[in-house]
């Protein structure tokens, strides 16, 4: 085989995409190069295998990788320094078991997770690596795992079999090497799509034939571009062309289509899917972010109280130390008081460490543990129909759902259901469909009077249903006599084609020529001449037929903007009426399409096929001269009328949205759909109100009038709000800061639309402030036109100047990058595959489930940590600061106050428990008041739970507990001679600590359950329980080096001096606080205090609500294009090549019902409630999982 020198120089869509992958022993692979049934020759290249692996660890390898990877958190670090000095016996005052226990614990916490994470993975991988293909090997099918798969090995696949690896489709059992995939798992689209092998080999169907295949392939290398491939087969002196079309991608599943065979181009790592599973950004929240600056300024706070102590230590040592030398001698190291309180200070720096506890970091993993157990455990967020639970897949980011400021959502599949339902037309100037909304599958279209025109012959009546199940690329197919299923490309052709069915007119089967419909019981069958195919620039498809007659027609249908410019001018009074009819369907948030016919004089027909064939075969240009020939025969129709699509909202998201909108929760629309299809869904659900002072749209094609247009938009915002007084006027030069400041206090409610392509001028960096200053200021905003990563972009920019927390949420792949730049993911597991849930921190099936996920278990973690927070470092500096004051009278020598024993147990026994169980079920009001009352949603978005200022104000309670909590003892036992020892001391201080931190968590908890009762006083009986035990007689005669202090504790309990000391320190401690909280709630409550109160006084009255009324409005936007559909199945149904010789039958097209929504809102604020409300229809319906393409 001699292959030709005609070689690309280079792959330019793979040049960034490559990221350096793809190494051979040359260096960085410029270009792939596989032989057929030639493994000795491909191995030369040391291409990957087609092993998976995405675990970390295995057993050798775990233990030094994983205490690595958890060393380098600084806490961790921070906490082995800490042992390391514990061990110089000079300077320790406390045993190295008093750190080594809470680090070697949380370390083997840790461990285990990430182990059973691990196993999880190589489970996975296992499963995936030890699947079984049939590779050919010496003329011979064998069966091998995934795992032994080579590049340049010939597959063969069956139906339903995932691919194993990125295949050069070879052949298959249908006619021309056709193959039916579907890409879920790579782009989460379920329509199925059509690949073809190049006619060279599509000939290759039998393992004779394919086993004497040596061709080469000569491709791009690995890359992550799923909608591109560029390379060329050399075999027998001849060179073939190929592209994405005959590539069948690793991730795909074979549908339809018994079997095919693959050559493998990319095998394991190398495959695009593979390529596309990039690590997620790592997402920490604002709390965690602001307790690493916390634990710095502990940190500082320590090294200052180690130098004073320090500093005293060397002072106290020259003054006084010097004149005890003979029974108090210094250490042989220390030969000056300078050197005495250096390692002083170290000494100190390990007693004084516990105000920043390892066990702080255990306790937090495990409250947004159970946080995120209580979001999938929570029934009210599970989806019956689809038998699908709410799932936290993340455990860091709970709290961070109480502090949501933006939520950017996509719109089909999130908003709405991404099922169709046909549900109004206009026909020769009537209106028909008046619609409701009925249980069960079966069509019902409550308007008598189309289906009374269609028994009485109305020609135009049957001519609007004719074009309908005429003009389309539905596949169908009888499975059993008398059931028929229809397979299309999307869900809205598919409602179209059902509705003609149901009406009469129903398509039974095409081939390549013809296509046959029963119409009102007579079969029919007309000759296809030609299919002019659907894209997103022509937003309209064509169909040309012969029918029985020998008449030529041209069947149209598309988007009324397109349309209708198109129309004979004899049209005007029908284009008039229907126009009416179109904006009255635009303002029920309904899809349209415009359906129009022209009849073709035969010469003039064959002609222009003459011309169509032509440009087909052109080699240059050749969509450009088609799209040219199409637009002469699609001129001059005469309009039929019109379809009306419902994309049906989703049940409860007009009152989700009014409720996250009440929550100061400020939503903002990323969808790919047209302008008119957004604004319509906008208003259907709420985020769009006739009762807002403007809406502004931004359709500016040039970097100049989307700047005109952004600063017309502040500028009216600006002159609306100066009736208040309030002094504002607008300037060039306000600093950015300051004019989104004045902005977001204009008065009225302001919403921005603004278009894809404007948008790509908006982003740009001179510009982006701009448009992110007026629609900041907007109640709403809408991106129509957006592609992925401007979706992504939006989101970025937000986070980067408004400094707020950002919620992302969608439902398929073209949602994925925005899922994972924002603060928090959110995956909807809808119509269109599971690629964003798998990229998602949250998942569920409804949008409306966001309300109780933010409102409910977002607040309540929000308040749960804080109040965690807040309360462990009182306890801990209240623990801490008084071996601090201790110092100042034994010395400065690092002795500490309590024994060694309580410095261990204190955080991880005595005082854990208590703290978890309010970590984990404390709330301030119940479930159902977060709901009627979302502006209690507000402290956490202001983040006033948790802050600088409250950390000082815990720092201060703790530091202030400390001062009496050692000087009332002290004061108590320097005047008692019977109490005059040390130990006896330590007991008091540290009975004394225990019961004022329980009496304060205490009072920190404001929802009581069984479990907060039993921590509590079971923490008080555990400490005296192992107090008692400590100075009992067994243990000192088990260890009598250790426990030394026989019967100590229980003689300085049985004084009652001691009691009353404790009662003393006690009612100090605690009443300045009970005092200031009882002030606070009687002088400036706030509004959970008040909801609290409301509650317990009116516990037995019901509460007043008002329902939100429905508000009628009048439009004149279009609504949406309803025909999502894909380019290329026109061209190849019309070449014959889809037409099934096989068994195999297409998947059903079945209706689905419609399902009915009702506005209700509770408000609770005056001013009184808008609303509205939406027809909703049972009608046909295109179901199924076909994704809907935006256009």
């Amino acid at each position: 085989m001699t292959i030709p020198k005609e070689m690309p120089e280079k792959w330019p869509w793979v040049a960034v995409a490559m990221g350096g992958r793809g190494q051979t022993p040359g260096g960085t692979e410029e270009e792939r190069r596989v032989k057929a049934n030639a493994r000795e020759y491909n191995e030369k290249f040391q291409y990957a295998s087609n092993c998976i692996k995405t675990s970390k660890y295995n057993m050798v390898t775990f233990l030094p990788i994983n205490l690595f990877e958890q060393f380098q958190e600084v806490a961790n670090t921070y906490f082995l320094f800490l042992l390391i000095l514990q061990l110089i016996p000079q300077i320790s005052s406390l045993s190295w078991f008093t750190t080594i226990v809470p680090l070697v614990l949380v370390l083997t916490i840790t461990a285990v997770k990430d182990a059973t994470d691990d196993y999880f993975r190589h489970k996975s991988d296992n499963q995936v690596n030890n699947r079984q293909s049939q590779v050919l090997i010496n003329g011979i099918l064998q069966q091998e795992q995934w795992m032994n798969v080579r590049v340049g090995d010939i597959i063969k696949l069956e139906n339903n079999q995932f691919v194993a690896a990125d295949l050069l489709l070879l052949s298959s059992s249908e006619p021309h090497g056709l193959c039916y995939i579907e890409t879920a798992e790579l782009d989460g689209e379920t329509n199925m799509k059509v690949r073809q092998a190049i006619p060279v080999t599509s000939e290759l169907s039998d393992t004779s034939k394919l086993a004497h295949f040596d061709g080469e392939v000569i491709c791009e290398p690995p890359n992550n571009k799923l909608d591109k491939f560029g390379g060329t087969l050399y075999w027998k002196e001849n060179k073939y062309p190929l592209s994405n079309q005959n590539m069948l991608l690793r991730g795909c599943v074979l549908r339809n289509t018994e079997w095919c065979f693959g050559l493998v181009i990319f095998a394991g790592p190398d495959t695009k899917l593979m390529q596309n599973s990039g690590r997620t950004k790592f997402k920490r929240t604002s709390i965690d972010r602001l307790m690493n600056t916390l634990v710095l300024w502990i940190f500082g706070f320590l090294v200052c109280m180690g130098v004073i102590l320090a500093i005293g230590n060397s002072i106290w040592e020259y003054e006084v130390g010097t004149c005890f030398q003979i029974y108090l001698p210094w250490d042989e190291a220390v030969d000056s008081a300078f050197f005495s309180g250096f390692l002083s200070f170290w000494s100190y720096i390990i007693i004084l460490n516990t105000v920043v506890p390892i066990s702080l970091y255990v306790s937090v993993e495990v409250i947004r543990l159970g946080h995120s157990y209580f979001i999938n455990w929570d029934k009210k967020m599970y989806c019956w129909k689809r038998c699908t639970p709410a799932e936290a897949r993340t455990t860091t980011l709970n709290e961070e759902l109480g502090q949501v400021e933006y939520i950017f959502s996509d719109k089909t599949g999130t908003l709405t259901q991404n099922i169709m339902v046909f549900s109004k037309c206009s026909v020769n100037r009537h209106s028909y469909g008046d619609v409701l909304d009925v249980l069960g599958y079966k069509f019902t279209f409550w308007d008598t009077g189309l289906l009374e025109a269609v028994k009485l012959g109305d020609p135009h009546v049957h001519e609007f249903f004719r074009l309908l199940s005429l003009c389309h690329t539905v596949m169908s197919e009888e499975k059993n006599p008398g059931e028929l299923y229809y397979k299309a490309q999307s869900p809205d052709e598919g409602a179209l084609v059902t509705a003609a069915r149901n009406f009469g007119f129903v398509f039974r089967a095409r081939t390549p020529k013809t296509i046959t419909v029963q119409e009102l019981g007579r079969p029919v069958t007309y000759q296809l001449l030609a299919i002019l195919d659907f894209n997103n620039v022509r937003k309209r498809m064509s169909v040309i037929v012969r029918n029985q007659e020998g008449q030529i027609r041209l069947y149209c249908k598309g988007a009324d903007t397109i349309l209708l410019e198109r129309l004979h001018p004899g049209n005007q009074e029908l284009y008039n009426v229907t126009t009416d009819h179109l904006n009255e369907y635009a303002g029920e948030g309904l899809r349209t399409l415009v359906l129009a016919y022209r009849d073709l004089e035969e010469s003039f027909y064959a002609a222009w096929a003459e011309r169509l064939h032509q440009a087909s075969g052109a080699s240059e240009g050749r969509e450009e001269r088609v799209a040219r020939i199409y637009e002469e025969v699609e001129n001059d129709m005469m309009l039929l009328g019109a379809t009306a699509i419902e994309d049906k909202l989703q049940q409860g998201v007009p009152e989700t949205i009014a409720l996250l909108t009440l929550a100061n929760i400020k939503i903002w629309v990323l969808t790919g759909d047209k302008q008119e299809t957004a604004v319509n869904i906008g208003y259907s659900c709420k985020m769009l109100t006739d009762e807002m002072t403007e809406v502004f749209i931004v359709t500016g094609h040039t970097v100049l009038e989307v700047r005109q247009e952004l600063r017309k938009a502040r500028e009216k915002m600006l002159d609306s709000s100066q009736p208040l007084g309030n002094g504002f006027t607008y300037q060039e030069n306000l600093p950015a800061s300051k004019l989104t400041s004045v902005l977001e206090a204009v008065a009225g409610e302001y919403a921005l639309v603004i278009n894809g392509h404007s948008l790509a001028h908006a982003l740009e960096a001179d510009m982006e402030l701009e448009f992110l200053e007026t629609a900041c200021a907007c109640k709403a905003v809408i991106c129509c036109r957006v592609t992925p990563l401007q979706k992504a972009q939006v989101v970025e920019l937000v986070k980067k100047y408004k400094k707020a927390v950002t919620l992302a949420i969608g439902d398929g792949a073209n949602d994925v990058s925005m899922i994972k730049t924002a603060h928090i993911g959110v995956g909807i597991s809808g119509q269109e595959g599971i690629q964003a849930v798998l990229a998602s921190d949250y998942s569920f099936s409804q949008f409306k489930f966001l309300q109780r996920l933010l409102l409910v278990h977002g607040r309540w973690s929000y308040l749960r940590m804080c109040k965690f927070l807040c309360y462990f470092f009182y306890k801990n500096f209240a623990f801490t600061m008084v071996h601090f004051w201790f110092g100042f009278f034994c010395g400065f020598s690092a002795q500490t106050v309590y024994d060694q024993y309580f410095i261990t147990l204190y955080n991880i026994v005595y005082t854990s428990l208590p703290v978890l169980a309010m970590g984990v079920f404390d709330q301030d009001v119940p479930e159902h008041r977060s709901l009627e009352y979302p502006k209690l949603y507000e402290p956490g978005q202001l983040n006033l739970l948790f802050n600088k200022r409250e950390f000082f104000i815990c720092i201060a309670q703790g530091i202030y507990t400390s001062v009496f909590m050692f000087f009332i003892p002290y004061g108590v036992f320097s005047d008692n001679a019977h109490l005059a020892d040390y130990q006896s001391f330590a007991v008091t201080v540290a009975t004394s600590l225990v019961i004022v931190v329980s009496v304060q968590i205490g009072l920190d908890t404001g929802f009581w359950t069984a479990i907060n009762h039993f921590f509590i006083w079971g923490s008080l009986a555990v400490y005296f329980a192992i107090l008692f035990a400590m100075h009992s007689d067994g243990l000192f005669q088990l260890f009598p080096n250790q426990f030394r202090f026989v019967g100590n504790a229980q003689n300085t309990l049985a004084q009652p001096a001691v009691w009353l000391t404790i009662a003393l320190t006690t009612v100090v401690c605690i009443m300045p606080v009970v005092a200031f909280r009882f002030l606070k709630l009687d002088l400036k409550p706030e509004l959970s205090d008040t909801v609290r109160y409301t509650q317990l006084v009116r516990k037995k009255q019901k509460t007043q609500h008002r329902c939100m009324g429905r508000v009628g409005r009048v439009r004149s936007q279009r609504s949406g294009y309803a025909f999502s559909h894909q380019e290329g199945f026109g061209e190849l149904i019309m070449s014959g090549k889809n037409m099934r010789l096989s068994s195999l039958a297409l998947s059903s097209f079945s209706g689905r019902p419609s399902t009915s929504w009702i506005e209700t809102l509770r408000k609770k604020k005056s001013g009184g409630g808008d609303g509205g409300g939406s027809s909703v229809a049972s009608s046909p319906s295109g179901g199924g999982p076909d994704k809907t393409l935006k256009v």
